[in-house]
C-alpha cells in the first residue's frame, strides 16, 4: 500500500471515502480537503510511470504500447482486472491508476450540447436528464480553468464557451484546409478545445507536439489530474491517497446506510476504511461492478439496485474514422493529438435521415510511420500489405488527416455490465462481463456521417478516402450504468448523484448519465462532479448534514 498523500495515520472514521483517483475522484477529494473534511481516496492502480511511454524516444511507436495500452486485458498493470468481452462488439478502454482513464484520452474537451439533456422532450426517445445545460454552465467554466483548457472563445454552437484560459492548439495546414472546405459547404466548424497546454499554466508545460498523447505525455503538457490536481491535494494533512488499494465492496449498516469500504492493499491484506460518506468514481464499468459485488441480505441484487438498473443501459459511443489523403504535405506527422478542429453540423436530429440524434466530428492528425500501419484509423488495411507497402506509407505519412466520428449511443437495457461467472481478478473478485451490441440506430447514424465526412474531404481536395466504418477498440467512453433520475423506481441516483436507496452514497462518474450525448464526456463528468462537490460541502445536497456528522468543516 502506497501513501502518496500524508504520512500521518489514516482516520478510523473518515468524513468521506472516495473510490477512484481519476478526474471526478480528484475533483471530489480536492473539494472535501479544501472544506476541511477528512477524506481518503483509494485507487487500485498506481501513479503513472511516464518513462515507460518513451514519448521522447525514437522507439516510442515500437515499445511504448503495452504498458499504455487502453485494453486492461493487454496492459495487465498494477490494479488492472480482466474483462470478459466475448459478448461485446466494442471493447472497453480504461485505465486504473492515479489520473484514471483520462491518462489515455486524446484530451479533446467538449461540452455536452443543450439538447443532450432533453432527448425525450425533443426526440421522443430515451430520457431527459434531471438537470439542464444551464445548471452546469458555471461548472463548465470552472472545469475549463482548473483543467487549463486551450480553446477559441465564442463558438455559436456551444453557448457560454467563452472563458478558455489559454489560446487554442494551432490547427495547422490540415485544419486550415478542412475549415476552408466547410466554409465552401456552408457547414459548421471550430478550432478544437483541448486539455493540451499551449503555454505554461500552473504545473503544465506547453506541448512540444510529439503526437504521443495516447501513450502518456511525459512532457506534462496534457491536463491530467496527476499533474493538475493531486499535487495541490498533497498539501492538505486531512487528505490521503492510497494506491494499489482494490475496493472489494461498500459496507452498509442495518439502517441501509453506507459505513465505508473493504479493500485489499498491495500485499493482498484485507482492510477496512470507515466513513460517513462514500463517493464512487470508478468509471462506467468499475462502479456498477463494485455495486454488484456489494450485494448483501439487505441488497440481494446489489447495492443501490432497487430499480434493477445497476449495470444496465451501457453506452459506449460507437465510432467510425474517415481518413483523407492529399497529394501535398499537410503537417500531420507530429502535433498535439487532440482535435485540431471539430464540426457539429450534423449533431441534432433530422428525422428525414432515418435515425435520431447525431455525432461530433473531430479532425485529428494521423501520426508517425508506425501509425500508418494501424487498424485505427485505417481499418482492415488490406491495401497496405504487399508490393506497394513503401509507396503507400509515403503517400499517407504527413499527407493524411482523420475525421473521428463519435456517435450518440441510445440507452438499451440489454447492453450491460454484469459479474463474470468465469473470470476473477488477482484477489478472487469477479471480473466484469460486458454485453454490448451496437444498435441499428447507431449503425444508420454512423453510415450517414461517414458519407458526409467523405464529402468534407472531397471538398478539401483529398485524392483518396479511407473508411474504417466500425472499429472495435474504441470504447473510451463508458456511460449510463447507474442511471440518474428523479424516481427510485426508474433510476439509481438523483440529480446530485446521490443513491436513492443509500442516502450517504454518491456516484460521480459517467455511469450516471441517462443518455450518452455525442461528444467526448470528460468536460461534463468534471462539471457534474464540481456541482455535486459544491452541493455537499455547502450543505445543500439532498442528504443534508446528517451524513457528515463529525466533519471538521
Amino acid at each position: 500500500m502506497t501513501e502518496k498523500i500524508g504520512e500521518h495515520r489514516l482516520p478510523e472514521i473518515a468524513d468521506v471515502v472516495v473510490v477512484g483517483a481519476g478526474p471526478a475522484g480528484a475533483v471530489m477529494t480536492k473539494a472535501f480537503a479544501e472544506a476541511g473534511m477528512s477524506v481518503v481516496c483509494l485507487d487500485q492502480g498506481d501513479w503513472p510511470d511516464y518513462s515507460t511511454s518513451r514519448s521522447a524516444s525514437p522507439e516510442r511507436a515500437l515499445l511504448g504500447g503495452n504498458e499504455w495500452s487502453p485494453l486492461s486485458n493487454v496492459r495487465k498493470g498494477p490494479g488492472d482486472y480482466p474483462i470478459d468481452e466475448d459478448d461485446a462488439d466494442i471493447s472497453a478502454l480504461l485505465w486504473n491508476g492515479v489520473g484514471g482513464s483520462a491518462m489515455l484520452y486524446a484530451a479533446q474537451w467538449q461540452r455536452n450540447m443543450p439538447s443532450d439533456f432533453r432527448v425525450r422532450s425533443l426526440d421522443g426517445v430515451a430520457d431527459d436528464w434531471p438537470i439542464s445545460y444551464e445548471d452546469l454552465l458555471p461548472y463548465y467554466a470552472q472545469a475549463e480553468r482548473d483543467f487549463a483548457i486551450a480553446g477559441l472563445n465564442g463558438d455559436p454552437a456551444v453557448p457560454g464557451a467563452d472563458q478558455y484560459p489559454m489560446a487554442a492548439t494551432p490547427i495547422g495546414e490540415a485544419g486550415r484546409r478542412m475549415g476552408k472546405a466547410h466554409n465552401s459547404l456552408g457547414w459548421h466548424w471550430w478550432p478544437g478545445a483541448n486539455g493540451i497546454a499551449t503555454r505554461e499554466y500552473g504545473r503544465l508545460k506547453p506541448s512540444v507536439h510529439r503526437g504521443a498523447c495516447f501513450l502518456g505525455c511525459g512532457d506534462q503538457a496534457k491536463s491530467t489530474v496527476d499533474v493538475t490536481h493531486w499535487p495541490d491535494i498533497c498539501r492538505h494533512r486531512n487528505a490521503w491517497l492510497l494506491t494499489r488499494a482494490t475496493v472489494a465492496r461498500v459496507e452498509t449498516n442495518s439502517s441501509g446506510r453506507a459505513t465505508g469500504v473493504i479493500y485489499f492493499d498491495s500485499k493482498g491484506v484485507e482492510r477496512q476504511q470507515k466513513a460517513n460518506l462514500v463517493v464512487l468514481a470508478a468509471n462506467g464499468v468499475g462502479t456498477p461492478r463494485l455495486l454488484l459485488m456489494s450485494a448483501n441480505s439487505q441488497h440481494p441484487d446489489g447495492l443501490a439496485n432497487a430499480s434493477g438498473l445497476v449495470g444496465k443501459r451501457l453506452m459506449m459511443h460507437p465510432y467510425s474514422a474517415v481518413v483523407g489523403t492529399f497529394d501535398d504535405e499537410i503537417g500531420t506527422m507530429q502535433g498535439a493529438y487532440g482535435h485540431l478542429l471539430y464540426s457539429l453540423e450534423f449533431y441534432e436530429t433530422d428525422e428525414s435521415r432515418g435515425f435520431v440524434r447525431g455525432a461530433k466530428w473531430g479532425l485529428m492528425p494521423t501520426g508517425g510511420p508506425m501509425e500508418m500501419t494501424r487498424s485505427f484509423p485505417w481499418g482492415d488495411n488490406r491495401e497496405l500489405w504487399g508490393a506497394r507497402f513503401n509507396e503507400t506509407i509515403r503517400e499517407r505519412l504527413n499527407h493524411s488527416a482523420t475525421w473521428g466520428i463519435i456517435a450518440e449511443d441510445l440507452p438499451e437495457e440489454h447492453n450491460r455490465v454484469e459479474l463474470s461467472s468465469t473470470l476473477v481478478d488477482e484477489h478472487g473478485l469477479p471480473a466484469p462481463k460486458i454485453v454490448y451490441e451496437t444498435s441499428e440506430n447507431s449503425r444508420r447514424l454512423l453510415a450517414f456521417h461517414v458519407e458526409r465526412a467523405k464529402e468534407s474531404f472531397l471538398a478539401a481536395g483529398a485524392k483518396q478516402i479511407t473508411v474504417a466504418p466500425h472499429i472495435r477498440n474504441t470504447g473510451w467512453h463508458l456511460l449510463g450504468t447507474t442511471k440518474m433520475g428523479s424516481s427510485p423506481e426508474d433510476s439509481v441516483v438523483d440529480h446530485t448523484g446521490r443513491a436513492h436507496t443509500v442516502p450517504n452514497l454518491y456516484i460521480v462518474d459517467g455511469s450516471t448519465w441517462p443518455t450518452s450525448a455525442g461528444v467526448n464526456p470528460t468536460a461534463t463528468v468534471v462539471a457534474m462532479a464540481l456541482r455535486t462537490a459544491e452541493l455537499i460541502t455547502s450543505g445543500n445536497a439532498a442528504t443534508g448534514s446528517k451524513d457528515l456528522e463529525g466533519a471538521t468543516a
